[in-house]
Formats: structure tokens, sequence, C-alpha cells
């Protein structure tokens, strides 16, 4: 996408716009047998009110938004196509593989990779740390990007357009390369998530990567339950937490079966 008109739709889209950012502490260092470590340390079941409750405040609701309502579903109702703007070959197959397993654990979520920006709904930049506050500038606007920064001070952003529907139309994805590798997962994984939705962070479940106190690198098993649960095509966009209420329990049955095949979890 060239930036003259990535810019003017900023532009237009700032009423309906949501963003999220990950900041790291300085001495955050980990390698990727971290994220080995927190999969074997995994926690794998979870009651229903548990579910529930995580996939409500992530789904409602947004941590940082520059106007417009947040308390409707927001989703893609449409194919997702990725692409990872950058210098970084490796980085970009991190993504990629990041894609592939995400397209493999949510269900009815047509996500794939593709090799042009023009054909992307997702564009995940790629920069250096001492580019990113000139990138969150351009994606936002001076005024914003100063508002980002003073607050956050973010390693990586994340943050969507929706229409009057809800809807989801695009989402930008600002990632760091200069970070280890667990934490360039750490953070891809998260604003890739949520740059399909679940927008909201919450401090008050220990579980997802959604919560700002959570490091974890891979898609676990609680999030893929909020995700399956926000992209089952009885939750749609535009729903509010009564009309999601009615649906869920009818909808966590199944997305119970499916959770437990692709993760081949115990009965």
């Amino acid at each position: 996408m060239n930036r003259p008109l990535h810019r003017r739709m900023l532009a237009i889209a700032l009423a309906a716009v949501a963003y999220d950012a990950v900041v790291w502490p300085a001495f955050a260092v980990a390698e990727i047998p971290a994220i080995a470590s927190r999969q074997r340390a995994e926690k794998r079941a979870f009651t229903d009110s548990q579910i529930i409750d995580g996939f409500l405040k992530t789904a409602f609701g947004a941590e940082h938004h520059l106007a417009g309502r947040v308390d409707r579903i927001r989703k893609y109702q449409t194919p997702v196509r990725v692409f990872a703007d950058g210098n970084r070959s490796d980085r970009k197959a991190q993504v990629a593989k990041i894609v592939t397993d995400i397209a493999k654990r949510v269900q009815h979520l047509d996500i794939a990779m593709v090799g042009t920006g023009d054909s992307a709904n997702v564009l995940v930049k790629l920069v250096r740390d001492r580019d990113l506050n000139r990138t969150i500038t351009k994606f936002y606007g001076r005024e914003r990007a100063r508002e980002i920064q003073g607050s956050l001070d973010p390693q990586c952003l994340s943050g969507f357009r929706k229409n009057e529907k809800f809807e989801i139309e695009h989402s930008d994805v600002i990632l760091t390369v200069d970070s280890s590798d667990f934490i360039f997962m750490d953070c891809a994984y998260e604003e890739l998530l949520q740059s399909l939705g679940p927008i909201n962070d919450t401090a008050s479940v220990p579980w997802t990567m959604f919560n700002d106190n959570v490091s974890m690198g891979f898609f676990g098993i609680y999030d893929q339950y909020i995700l399956n649960l926000l992209y089952d095509p009885r939750i749609k966009a535009g729903m509010t937490v009564a009309e999601v209420k009615e649906v869920l329990p009818a909808v966590l049955v199944d997305v119970r079966t499916w959770v437990k095949k692709v993760n081949n979890l115990a009965e």
C-alpha cells in the first residue's frame, strides 16, 4: 500500500479506529527456550465461566481508542490477508509462521499471507527500534503519535479501522525487529491477534496474552478459545453484550470441541 493512499484512508477512519500497544521494560530479555518452558507450564483446562469472562473483557471495549463506540463486537467478516513490509527476511518468516498457526487454530477464520500490500487488509510494518516513533507518526499523525508515545512508550502497536457495521476493514501492526526472538514472537502474536478484534487488554485475566503482565510468545489454549468464539459465524460484528450472551453457551460447546481436537487435549 503506498503511503499517500494509506494516509488518506487513516484520515477518514479516525472516528472509528482502536489501537493497542505492547510495552516492554528495558530489562526484558529472553530467548526462544522461554517459549517452550511456558508451553510446558501452560494451563490447559478452563471452566465455561472463565472462558466467557475473558471473551467479554477482551472482545468488548478498547484499552486505547481514538473515537467511536467500543461496546460492540468488532471482527473481520471477510477473508484476512496479511502482508509483512520490511527488510528482515527472518522476521517476515516468523510473521508467516504465526499467521499459519493462527489459521490452523481458529476454525472459521480465513487468514493467510499475501505477497503484496495492495491485496492485504492487514499490514505488518517491520521497523528498526530507532524508526518506531517516526512510523507511528506516519500511521496516526503527529498529535496522536505524541499521545501514544507519551502514555505508552510502546515496543509494538496495532490498530484497526471499522465501518458503521463494526466490521473491521483494515488493520495495521507495527513491530520492532531489533528485540530478541522471544519478545518479537510475543509482540507479533499479541498484536496480530488483537488486530483481528479482541483489542481490549485486561489485567484481571491471568491466562491471556491480552494482559500486559503476561508474556507467552505463542498462541495459548485460552486465547484460542477467545478467537474461536469471536470468529464463530453466530457471533456477528455489531452485536451487543446482551446479544452475545444469548448465543455464547451454544457457541462454546462447539468451540470446546474444536480447541480440544486441534490441540489434542485430554478429556
